[in-house]
């Protein structure tokens, strides 16, 4: 053999050299290849998809007593889908916040009161909960230096939760499951999450964007809405509808039934006998999905595309004619989903949408947006009618809440990285109240079935192979 056929046969042997994102890509193409199961399959064993039957309807895991959504109505023995409500232990929360804007009052706090303890406070009861909460919003020494300004990142939900997983370092009595302990750490993070929320931005707004650093600490017995606003604004002012209207958005996002994707992964969670932190950073993670907490980032996406794009606001078919293109995979993300309209359960009207509505237009005029109002307005009206002539559906389709509620954040000048965590700061309540509830009521471990679909194969050895 002479030298170039030897160069030959050794540059043949030689393995060929791969970078390895090259790897990666290519054991993720055995991944789609090994992991395709056969959509008929479903089917055939009556799987319920997302825990959802093929009606739509969730499927029966689990009982609550903290909160009701209603859709329905019975007549002669049948469901008949109706307008929505939504009670927070029994309570309508449309009547909680008619009284609460009777009386000129913030109800944040009072409805967290009603969630964790199953009964609307008295006067006494909630301003004792209220010290309560001030007391609890005190974090460890250092805590901002040492763990939010260090290694800020846009994602302001996974700030969050690595603060939460943090805090957990600080208690002495974490893996403690009474009761009285399990309140106290979720008081604490209730009490903590618009501090984190808003500190953390502050960083990311700081060293990414190369604005200002103001850290501002709450005034004593702040309600909620107020912490919010106040820590993030520079001269830390707002006016009265201002706080009215964020208030009843944390209101109206506070709690939403057991069966919701990051309730269900509190309790999935809980379940397991961890502590409390780790159960709350896996709700955090959850809700941090497009999905589930950043619905109306998408639906702000969509709106600002429109906006450009429809020239006329108030032509009904040339807004009706977007949405079409919309349907059809024809604009903005080519998904052909209006986002803000249609529910999981809601089909006639989603209640938190039309109690926010009203508001909404009054915050518009405060803010002199109308006209992008009446373009929210006429597209709550056009949508389910564009949508009923392009699919089958078992259910009607109506604006649900994330359709206002990144409107009424731009109109608040709330920067769209904190859209997902004000959905946080509400839900704790939520979260907090089915954790105790799992705690008291359930002993048993979730773990639902899934069937193998794998066929059986020999072994090879490695040398064979």
């Amino acid at each position: 053999m002479n030298n170039n056929e030897a160069e030959e046969k050794g540059s043949e042997a030689m393995p060929q050299v791969r970078t390895n994102d090259e790897r990666i890509k290519q054991l993720a193409n055995s991944c789609v290849q090994n992991d395709n199961i056969d959509k008929e399959l479903y089917s055939k064993y009556n799987v319920n998809i997302g825990l959802r039957d093929l009606n739509g309807r969730g499927v029966l895991t689990g009982l609550t007593d903290i909160s009701e959504i209603r859709q329905n109505k019975i007549v002669d023995g049948k469901p008949v889908p109706t307008d929505g409500k939504l009670f927070y232990r029994g309570v309508n929360i449309e009547d909680i916040i008619a009284g609460c804007h009777r009386d000129k009052r913030l109800g944040f706090e009072e409805v967290t009161y009603l969630l964790l303890f199953g009964k609307l406070p008295n006067k006494e009861e909630l301003d004792g909960f209220m010290e309560l909460l001030s007391d609890s919003r005190v974090l460890p020494k250092h805590f901002v230096r040492d763990v939010i300004l260090k290694a800020s990142g846009k994602d302001m939900m996974t700030a969050l939760a690595k603060a939460v997983l943090t805090l957990a370092s600080y208690d002495n009595d974490v893996m403690n499951l009474e009761i009285d302990n399990v309140l106290r750490q979720c008081l604490k993070l209730i009490s903590l999450f618009p501090l984190l929320t808003v500190y953390s931005y502050q960083a990311y707004n700081h060293y990414s964007n190369g604005e200002s650093l103001f850290i501002h600490n709450p005034e004593r017995c702040e309600h909620t809405a107020e912490i919010l606003l106040s820590t993030l604004r520079e001269d830390r002012q707002f006016t009265a509808l201002e706080a009215e209207v964020l208030d009843m958005a944390l209101m109206l996002h506070a709690e939403h039934g057991g069966g919701n994707n990051s309730t269900f992964t509190t309790c999935v969670v809980t379940s397991s006998g961890t502590d409390t932190y780790s159960a709350i950073a896996a709700a955090l993670c959850s809700l941090k999905g497009p999905k589930h907490g950043g619905a109306n980032k998408r639906v702000m996406g969509m709106m600002n595309e429109i906006k450009y794009q429809v020239k006329d606001w108030t032509d009904d078919d040339e807004i009706a004619a977007y949405l079409n293109r919309i349907l059809s995979k024809d604009a903005f993300d080519r998904s052909g989903l209006i986002y803000g309209i249609g529910h999981a359960v809601y089909s006639i009207s989603d209640p938190r949408a039309r109690v926010f509505k009203g508001f909404v237009e009054m915050l518009a005029e405060e803010k002199g947006m109308t006209d992008e109002y009446g373009l929210y307005s006429r597209i709550e009206r056009l949508a389910p009618l564009v949508i009923a002539e392009h699919r089958k559906m078992y259910k009607g389709v109506s604006a649900n809440v994330d359709f206002y509620s990144g409107f009424v954040y731009k109109m608040l000048g709330l920067p769209e990285e904190l859209y997902t965590p004000i959905f946080a700061v509400a839900r704790i309540a939520g979260w907090s109240a089915h954790r105790i509830e799992e705690l008291l009521n359930v002993k048993k471990i979730i773990r639902p079935a899934y069937m193998s679909v794998c066929q059986e194969k020999d072994y090879v050895n490695l040398s064979d192979r």
